[in-house]
């Protein structure tokens, strides 16, 4: 989906609030006073904090996606280093937690619209790298166990590095993957 370019500002300053803290680590009256805008234009294009929270999950999943390209373009090697590159480059170079990684920890308590997207992410993930393990001679069970697996272990990297402030144990958690 297309947004204007205040609704997409809504969007980055929410995701930079919430990858660092969750749900509920952002409020419209901080995205408003964050970005110069009054709390009323944040409601004007995202009516409640649900439709925004749907929003930035949709949007943060399709351009996770877009990003990989598709999962036969290059090598299955090639396509797994880039899928761990992506989320290394999220923690280490841009500081961020994965959004959804953050939506998944607290799902029972988001609002239904939300927990759907984030859940989105992952199946969306979990078929994408299930491809892949395809393309290496995997059958499609065993397959979509392998990326449920990798998936885990990168959220769960990113997680204990930075409650560890250790960079480099990222690096070593996925050397496996590069």
């Amino acid at each position: 989906m297309a947004y204007s370019e205040t609704a997409s500002r809504i969007l980055d300053s929410a995701e930079r609030m919430a990858r660092q803290g969750g749900y509920n680590s952002f409020s419209f009256r901080e995205i408003a006073a964050e970005i110069g805008i009054k709390s009323a234009s944040v409601h004007y294009h995202f009516a409640n904090k649900e439709i925004l929270g749907a929003a930035l999950a949709e949007r943060y999943t399709n351009r996770f996606l877009d990003g990989l390209g598709e999962p036969g373009a290059e090598g299955a090697d090639e396509m797994l280093r880039r899928y761990a590159a992506s989320y290394r480059r999220a923690l280490i170079e841009d500081g961020q937690m994965c959004l959804c990684g953050m939506f998944g920890a607290e799902i029972s308590d988001l609002p239904d619209p939300v927990a759907r997207q984030t859940r989105a992410f992952f199946v969306r993930n979990i078929q994408w790298l299930g491809q892949v393990f395809q393309a290496r001679g995997l059958g499609a069970e065993e397959a979509e166990t392998k990326a449920a697996c990798m998936i885990a272990a990168l959220e769960g990297a990113m997680i204990l590095s930075r409650s560890l402030q250790d960079d480099t144990l990222f690096d070593r958690i996925i050397e496996g993957y590069r």
